[in-house]
């Protein structure tokens, strides 16, 4: 399985593709951060590090989470 990696230096999203159900709760969260019309499309510099953990923490199929 895939995985890819955006940090901030504080914290590291990693995203798994194959397990994402587009349910589009990361966008509707935190748009700055989420852009899928851009790539990279996860920028976590636009949000504070908590931000981005009460964020990932709401990812219903698991495709998102904290290194």
């Amino acid at each position: 399985m895939s995985e890819h990696e955006y940090t901030n230096r504080d914290v590291t999203i990693i995203w798994k593709p194959e397990l994402c159900a587009h349910a589009g709760i990361c966008v509707k969260m935190l748009p700055k951060v989420y852009n899928p019309k851009n790539r990279p499309w996860i920028k976590p510099e636009n949000a504070t590090s908590n931000e981005i953990i009460k964020q990932v923490n709401q990812c219903p199929s698991g495709a998102l989470s904290i290194k």
